[in-house]
């Protein structure tokens, strides 16, 4: 018996700043994020680059990545995209864009990775307020030293 579908495997997912794909068809993975820390909140990310790669799988599938609020309830982006696996040896890499997302507060938000309504990984994007030193009175930069006589 052979089988006509085979829900894939993921491989990976990374969250990145940029994604840069090569002539040969190889990615360049540009500031894999973390945790993202900020001086203030809120704070809008122009974009957010969610790399998935599936693999030992066969048929045609819906990847689904949702980007959950710290109540573990809202859901503040999804995204949704297609593709096949031909045959259980190869892979497939999908790209989603999440952009301009508003982080309100500090805090653990969640990456949610589903293929056909079935979670296959949840992770933590934590979120940490961290604020710019504050200057204390003996940090004043000194004045600079004076022209040289010729």
């Amino acid at each position: 018996m052979n089988a006509t579908r085979i829900l894939p495997d993921l491989q990976c997912s990374l969250v990145c700043e940029d994604i840069r794909q090569e002539i040969n068809g190889n990615f360049i993975l540009i500031g894999v994020i973390h945790a993202v820390r900020v001086p203030r909140l809120p704070v809008v990310a122009l974009r957010l680059l969610i790399f998935n790669r599936w693999t030992a799988g066969l048929g045609r599938f819906t990847e689904s990545v949702r980007l959950i609020a710290p109540d573990q309830t809202t859901v503040l982006r999804k995204a949704e995209v297609k593709f096949e696996l031909k045959d259980a040896s190869f892979s497939a890499t999908n790209l989603t864009v999440l952009p301009q997302v508003e982080f309100k507060t500090a805090g653990s938000y969640f990456i949610e990775v589903l293929v056909d309504d079935v979670m296959k990984l949840r992770y933590p994007l934590p979120i940490v307020h961290v604020p710019p030193p504050e200057p204390t009175a003996g940090s004043a930069s000194p004045p600079p030293p004076p022209p040289a006589a010729e």
